[in-house]
């Protein structure tokens, strides 16, 4: 007989479900909803997830690359879809044309590539500019846009949907920076429809954007993080109630009587203050733990926080039970969600392994097989 699962990964699509709700309801009817859904959505899973907003009404959904975007397509998934790192080759040009999607651009010839690819096939194709109104990364800068635009405003079969760019600091406590960003961007859109471009959707907004910056709230807004519960930054305030979609927990398979100054796991970084007793959880960095959290962060055993002992190892994870009573061998350890009355968040151990959830949750997603709720 094959014993129970060591990890177990969950998915609750109703929490995703309630935070498109929750969202929708803070940005209002003014503008629509762009899910990003890529990298297997932030490791809670591209096709489960898309076919759960696209069930509860959102407008369109966003991934990285064309493969992404392809794999939606073949799963029967109708919504528009944006490919946010735009196309690499003609063959990429093709294929977002044969199957309507909607990339990125910035630069001429992938728009003239587009465009005659559209005119061969009898298609028109949307597309997205992308600014750098300060984000440094994908992208022309802000001061260029309008000579691009001049350029594809004549090309036929190609329809620029709006301008698109990224905040890079919506989640700092100071807004001037993206104030500043929020400025170049309308400038442009002012601008770009002067010259007689209809922009219909343009789209500045991300998470952090959405929450604290409604003039970042055009005419589309891109929830990325917030969608699966997680925070911009661990001590991000939102006002926004959200539920945590993943849940990851795994199971003790030894408990040790330790002795007072014994070492704890590789490199000697923690010893016993005093006889301990030690819980052996078979989860490691090897499973999607961060192990920034060796010494650092806990595990919820009985419902109660037992702090992890010396460095997490690829399947192992030891923590301290010492005055937790009635805890077993094969009992649940739960590293994300909620036992008893306590709960541990993404963005708790984010805190401790000084990262961001987003990493947590892709390196949790890509490493366990998921059960949805």
């Amino acid at each position: 007989m094959v014993k129970k699962m060591e990890n177990i990964l969950e998915i609750d699509l109703s929490s995703i479900e309630h935070n498109l709700s929750q969202i929708r309801g803070h940005v209002g009817h003014g503008s629509r909803i762009m899910g990003v859904v890529k990298s297997d959505a932030y490791g809670h899973g591209l096709l489960e997830v898309s076919k759960s907003l696209e069930k509860n009404g959102i407008d369109c959904l966003a991934v990285a690359h064309i493969h992404e975007a392809l794999e939606l397509r073949k799963q029967g998934i109708g919504l528009p879809v944006v490919i946010l790192c735009g196309l690499q080759s003609r063959s990429e040009a093709c294929a977002a044309v044969e199957n309507g999607l909607t990339p990125v651009i910035f630069d001429f010839e992938t728009a003239e590539i587009l465009s005659s690819e559209g005119l061969r096939r009898g298609k028109k194709i949307s597309a997205y500019i992308k600014l750098d109104t300060g984000m440094g990364r994908l992208g022309i800068y802000h001061e260029e846009a309008l000579s691009l635009l001049g350029k594809i405003i004549p090309l036929r079969n190609i329809e620029v949907s709006g301008f698109f760019s990224h905040l890079s600091s919506a989640d700092e406590d100071t807004d001037l920076f993206t104030e500043k960003q929020i400025g170049y961007f309308k400038n442009v859109v002012k601008a770009g429809r002067s010259m007689g471009a209809g922009l219909p959707l343009n789209s500045l907004a991300n998470s952090a954007g959405l929450i604290s910056f409604k003039g970042a709230q055009w005419e589309m807004v891109r929830p990325g993080i917030i969608l699966y519960g997680g925070l911009p930054r661990p001590d991000f305030s939102s006002p926004i109630p959200l539920r945590p979609a993943m849940r990851f927990r795994s199971r003790i398979i030894q408990i040790r009587e330790m002795p007072g100054k014994t070492p704890i796991s590789y490199g000697r970084t923690y010893y016993t203050q005093g006889p301990r007793r030690i819980a052996v959880v078979s989860a490691g960095y090897g499973d999607g733990l961060p192990r920034g959290m060796s010494n650092r962060g806990s595990i919820l055993i009985g419902g109660i926080p037992a702090p992890i002992r010396g460095r997490i190892c690829m399947n192992l994870t030891g923590c301290d039970i010492t005055g937790i009573q009635g805890v077993r061998q094969g009992d649940d350890a739960v590293f994300l969600g909620t036992q008893g009355d306590n709960r541990i968040s993404a963005d708790d151990m984010a805190r401790w392994a000084l990262t961001i959830s987003y990493e947590l949750f892709c390196s949790l997603g890509r490493a366990n097989k998921r059960i949805y709720l």
